[in-house]
């Protein structure tokens, strides 16, 4: 029972997140696109037309990764089939902020716990269609046999970062957005953007391929 309620709690956080983080982008769009439009001059690149795009990508990304178990298997697989490139391309169209980022690191909202929950989601859902060989790691140079990665982890890993970059956002601050997109761009280029498309990859296989994704309910006993 203290497990189950546990699960609740996250669960409930999660979308507590979910909705906020829609209403404040909403607020922002708004804003920007009044800011934008007005004669007075504006520059602040965290307002900017690419950084609005991402974060409602990233935003609905998220949001879909959270509610995970409403879809079925091969309508989820798809979907982020689809995501994962819109997202690569968002990204890469992030300008560089006009402020250095400051030296305190932003601050990290979601938790081990959090990640946690997310991941174990993603793995019962993917099943038996999780575990991939990896041939874009740097570690298998110095390995004989391949190396397996797992899709759930990279959408895990991406829903991170993500979800961090938004709740930052959804401070409002201009110093925190900036810091924000900082280390959502040099994380992209460092990290998660190189797991997006090896697990683009994987899905792409997985889609395209001949497995048989429909998921088949278990008799209760």
């Amino acid at each position: 029972m203290a497990c189950y309620h546990g699960i609740q709690k996250v669960n409930n956080r999660l979308n507590t997140y979910r909705y906020q983080d829609f209403d404040y982008l909403c607020g922002v769009f708004v804003k920007s696109k009044v800011l934008l439009m007005s004669k007075e001059p504006f520059s602040e690149v965290v307002y900017s037309k690419n950084v609005i795009e991402f974060a409602t990508v990233a935003n609905e990304y998220c949001s879909f990764i959270e509610a995970v178990d409403q879809f079925q298997r091969k309508s989820f697989i798809t979907r982020v089939q689809k995501l994962f490139p819109l997202l690569y391309l968002k990204a890469l169209l992030l300008p560089v902020p006009d402020i250095e980022m400051s030296e305190e690191l932003p601050e990290k909202f979601v938790s081990e716990e959090d990640y946690n929950f997310i991941l174990q989601k993603l793995q019962e859902k993917l099943g038996q269609f999780d575990a991939y060989h990896e041939v874009f790691d740097a570690s298998m140079q110095y390995s004989a046999e391949p190396i397996e990665a797992s899709i759930s982890e990279n959408i895990a890993d991406i829903y991170q970062d993500l979800k961090d970059f938004i709740l930052s956002y959804r401070i409002g601050t201009l110093e925190v957005m900036n810091d924000a997109l900082w280390e959502c761009r040099n994380n992209f280029e460092q990290y998660w953007g190189q797991r997006l498309v090896n697990g683009l990859r994987a899905l792409h296989n997985l889609v395209y391929g001949t497995s048989d994704l429909e998921e088949t309910e278990i008799p209760s006993e």
